[in-house]
């Protein structure tokens, strides 16, 4: 993992996405239009956490959230998500 440039504020993270599957279990390639966002990441920074909760995910976890949780932005071409830890639901 390369040194993050920006830094997420409060209870926030920065996850990087999981790549989507690319073909089936059964062996079938899954074209681009079907792919379903990835629900897996990685977390590449945390940020200091709140007053009265500190942050219970670390750089290097692996973790699973929503669907539709966090920001997507992109810093030196990778695509990276910004979301609060509440949008975390597992470590694994």
């Amino acid at each position: 993992m390369a040194e993050l440039k920006i830094r997420p504020l409060a209870d926030r993270v920065a996850v990087q996405p999981a790549e989507a599957e690319q073909k089936t279990a059964s062996g079938l390639f899954i074209p681009d239009t079907a792919k379903e966002k990835p629900q897996r990441g990685t977390v590449l920074a945390v940020g200091n956490g709140k007053k009265d909760e500190p942050m219970t995910v670390k750089v290097g976890d692996t973790v699973l959230y929503g669907k539709y949780s966090g920001t997507e932005i992109e810093v030196d071409g990778q695509k990276i998500l910004i979301m609060k830890e509440s949008d975390i639901f597992a470590i694994v």
